[in-house]
This record gives C-alpha cells, sequence and structure tokens, in this order.
C-alpha cells in the first residue's frame, strides 16, 4: 500500500509539534528549568542564566562600537514646550542619541550579545524575525563577528505591495550581507523561520532572549549616568517607546543596576511608556497591513505583548513591560510626523520616525512637569529612503487614507493621519496600567484552565502575577476572585 502525501497542513503541524525542541537548541537554554507554578516561572533566575555581568556586556559591545551615545539636551524644543504650557512649568527635555549605534538603533545592543553569545558557543551563523530595525543590528554585529545572517522579514500584503519602512530596512540589512527572505503578511513567518532555524542549525538570535534584553541594560545605566554627570541628579521620567516590552524592560533593569529608582518622585514623573495610538486596525490583517504608518512601537505590539509576554517567539519572553512601567501613554500617528520635523528643524537631528514616538509623548508631557524637573527621551533611530516622512504619507495616500492639517485628536487609525495645525494640540493619552493588570491576570487564569489547574491554592502562581503586574497578592486574589 502506498502512504498518503504529505499534506503542507500535516508539515505545518508536525513542525508546530517540534517548536520546543527547535527553540531549545537554536537558543541554547533550557527553559523548563525555570518552570515553577502553572503559569509561574523564575524570571530572575531565567535572567541570570545570561551570564554576563553589566560590565561584561558594555565590554562585549564596546568590542564592535555599540555603546556610548551622546546624551543631548534638546534646549529648542524645550523652549518650544514651555510657551505652551502653564507658569512654572516646562520640564528640560533630553534625548538619548541612539542613531549613533553602527547599525542606526538601539537594537545594535540587543544583537551585540546575542551574535556573540553565538560565536561563543560555536554557531556558525544567526537568524532573526523581525520586520523591523533589530535586522539590521544582527546582520552588522554577525559582519562583524564573521558569522552567517538570515533576516525573515513580514514584508508584503497579497497584492505584493511592500511597506515602505520595511523595504528599506530589508535593503540595510542586504548591505550588511544578510540573507533576506521577504514574505507576505500571516503566519508564515513564524513557519519559514522555525524551518530555518532547523534546516540550518543557526543562533536564535530572539528580541525576547535574556541575552536581548540584557544588551539594553547598558542602555539604562548610560542614560543615568549620563545624566547625573550633566545635572547632578538622576532624570524624573525617562519616555520610552514600546513595543514588544523588552526596550522597556532592559531600560529599567540598567538603571536600577546603576542605582536609579523612578516612579516615587512628584506627579509625572516615572519610567513612561508610549506606543502610537492603532486602536481598531487588525495589525495582521492583509488588507490592513499597509494602512498604518508605523510598524512598530504601536498598541498593536505594545498592548498584546504587555498583558501576554509570552506571545513571542521564545517559550519565556525576557521583555516583562508591566512590571516595570510607571504610566503608559499614546500618541497619534500625525503627532509622531509633526515632532520628527520639528526634531529636525529645531534641533537639526534628523531621526526616524518610529524612533520620535517617545519624543511626541515627552513634547506633552514635559508640559505637565514643573520647570526644575528633567526628562529623557530614551532612543532615536536612523532615518532612510523609506523612513522619511514624506514617503510614508505618499504611501498612506495611495492606500486610501486622508491625509489633513488639524486637531489629532479626530484621527483614525486606517482612515486617516491628521498632522496638529499647532504643537500645541499634541497631547498624551493614558491608558489604565490596572485595566491592563486584570486583563494579564484573566489571560493567565484561561491558561490555567486549559492545564485543568487553579492558581487560587499555588503561592507560586500569586506570588509570580503580582510581580507581573505591580500589584499586591491580595488584588491578584480579588482579581483572580471576580474572574470566576
Amino acid at each position: 500500500m502506498s502512504r498518503p502525501t504529505d499534506s503542507g497542513q500535516t508539515k505545518y503541524q508536525r513542525l508546530m509539534q517540534r517548536k520546543g525542541e527547535i527553540i531549545r537548541k537554536a537558543v541554547g537554554i533550557d527553559y523548563q528549568q525555570f518552570e515553577s507554578g502553572s503559569v509561574a516561572f523564575d524570571y530572575e533566575e531565567m535572567m541570570r542564566s545570561v551570564g554576563y555581568s553589566l560590565d561584561e556586556i558594555r565590554s562585549i559591545q564596546a568590542e564592535t562600537g555599540v555603546g556610548g551615545t551622546p546624551l543631548l539636551e534638546l534646549k529648542n524644543v524645550t523652549a518650544l514646550a514651555r510657551r505652551y504650557a502653564g507658569p512654572g512649568k516646562g520640564a528640560r527635555v533630553f534625548l538619548k542619541d541612539e542613531a549613533a549605534n553602527p547599525s542606526g538603533s538601539f537594537k545594535a545592543r540587543r544583537a551585540a550579545v546575542s551574535v556573540y553569545h553565538a560565536q561563543r558557543l560555536g554557531f556558525k551563523g544567526v537568524i532573526a524575525a523581525t520586520s523591523g530595525n533589530y535586522g539590521a543590528a544582527v546582520a552588522s554585529q554577525a559582519a562583524m563577528r564573521g558569522l552567517d545572517c538570515i533576516v525573515v522579514q513580514e514584508c508584503y500584503d497579497s497584492r505584493g505591495v511592500g511597506q515602505p519602512e520595511i523595504v528599506e530596512k530589508g535593503r540595510k540589512c542586504e548591505a550588511y550581507g544578510a540573507e533576506v527572505l521577504q514574505l507576505s503578511v500571516g503566519p508564515e513567518l513564524f513557519y519559514v523561520f522555525l524551518q530555518l532555524l532547523e534546516e540550518t542549525g543557526y543562533f536564535n538570535a530572539s528580541l525576547y532572549t535574556p541575552f536581548g534584553i540584557a544588551g539594553i541594560e547598558t542602555l539604562g545605566a548610560e542614560l543615568s549616568e549620563q545624566m547625573r554627570e550633566r545635572t547632578g541628579a538622576d532624570p524624573d521620567a525617562v519616555v520610552v517607546t514600546n513595543a514588544g516590552g523588552g526596550n522597556l524592560t532592559g531600560t529599567a533593569r540598567g538603571m536600577h543596576k546603576s542605582g536609579v529608582e523612578l516612579g516615587g518622585g512628584p506627579e509625572g514623573s516615572g519610567l513612561i511608556a508610549a506606543s502610537v495610538n492603532l486602536e481598531g486596525l487588525n495589525m495582521a490583517g492583509d488588507r490592513q497591513f499597509n494602512r498604518k504608518s508605523f510598524t512598530t512601537g504601536h498598541t498593536g505590539f505594545g498592548i498584546p505583548f504587555a498583558v501576554f509576554p509570552d506571545r513571542s517567539d521564545v517559550p519565556r519572553s525576557a521583555g516583562r513591560p508591566l512590571r516595570y512601567m510607571d504610566r503608559y501613554v499614546t500618541v497619534q500617528q500625525g503627532e509622531v510626523f509633526y515632532m520628527t520635523e520639528a526634531l529636525a528643524r529645531l534641533e537639526g537631528l534628523e531621526r526616524g520616525p518610529a524612533g520620535n514616538i517617545a519624543l511626541a509623548a515627552a513634547f506633552a508631557l514635559a508640559q505637565e512637569m514643573d520647570r526644575d524637573q528633567t526628562l529623557v527621551v530614551q532612543e532615536t533611530e536612523y532615518t532612510g529612503a523609506g523612513k522619511h516622512v514624506q514617503p510614508q504619507l505618499d504611501f498612506a495616500r495611495q492606500n486610501g487614507i486622508e491625509i489633513s492639517l488639524g486637531d489629532p485628536r479626530g484621527e483614525i487609525a486606517g482612515e486617516s493621519i491628521v498632522l496638529p495645525e499647532d504643537p500645541g494640540l499634541i497631547t498624551a493619552r493614558e491608558l489604565d496600567l490596572e485595566q491592563l493588570s486584570r486583563s494579564y491576570v484573566k489571560r493567565s487564569q484561561q491558561l490555567m484552565k486549559e492545564q485543568g489547574k487553579t492558581a487560587r491554592n499555588d503561592s507560586a502562581d500569586i506570588r509570580f502575577l503580582a510581580a507581573e503586574t505591580r500589584r499586591s497578592e491580595a488584588w491578584v486574589r480579588a482579581a483572580l476572585k471576580e474572574l470566576e
């Protein structure tokens, strides 16, 4: 009897059944050793498994020219914010210029540690599944370390139309010698990624391993040290563009290691996450894929990853944003484009729009803070042909998006982009962290039910959920009871 032909669906299912083993081999971490409850795991022990101290990571990054980026005071942006602030208001705005890294973004810090570790373990190459700046960072570091590199991008819709910013990043990856696979939107990204890991035996240079997050800790530490040198004090607030949560997590951990404790000062201070508001858009929807002008740093990543961080390409993500953020605000696409041009016109700094999400939020937040306070925008990114404001707006028009001047509060994601007709209209809109915490607990409860378990009598899970949401154990128990 002849055997039935293996269908595509069967191949997919078989590969998915092997994903745990594939990922484990490709990262070199046995995540199972950290599990401690129904949903709990030992996060700090996992981070210690990196095996590199902060000083060792600084040295690793220095070998390839990563880190030591300048901290700039945006005096003209501060002056503009003070024109719209109340009496005695308008914090000094500083900016950590991460575009000075070899590949043009803070993600060089993540990639430096991951690629170094891959080389140390004897891997011949590295693979990254990313449509963002991380691909260029991995490709750049791999070139310096003499490793092969493959970057897998989700780039096109079903018509074969590629998002200009992603196409631009693909060109940058290829310039560093990487092989770039550009796919259409959909589930094939993870499938192809797993296939490549299995077939090549390369290292999984994931954004969400302990190596990647530990690499960002140097950014938080540098930022803190530079602010003390410049002002004699720690910053009152730090604004971080938030997507998958790794940027915020690593920065917070690095600041903590340098002795900074945010969130205990006056109202408005602390570690503040900022995302572009793309509410209502289906990020993975084919028809809506090209109806957004920001491919990262938006709520389509920021909110799902905040309430379910382990949706990443490793079993346990090292990016756990709810553990660290004091506030979470959103800005509109038009506001970010406006501040991108303002940064160039006022400060002579031409930087990519996605890196200016935090700047747009900071411009509004500075107006609610006192003049003697300081606020740091945590990063910038390089700009290029597909990342400029005008190509992005032109592409939006081609996809039926209405572009206008007016009040950004009227902007509807996927339908319009409203550039503020006056900078006083730029605002940072607050998200409810307690509601996000409840969503996290709800998701965790669903996972436990699927396993036939409960957290009510499992102290490890209760402690874990309290740490994850920065709430008390009593709050977690009450939330679980309410959800039942």
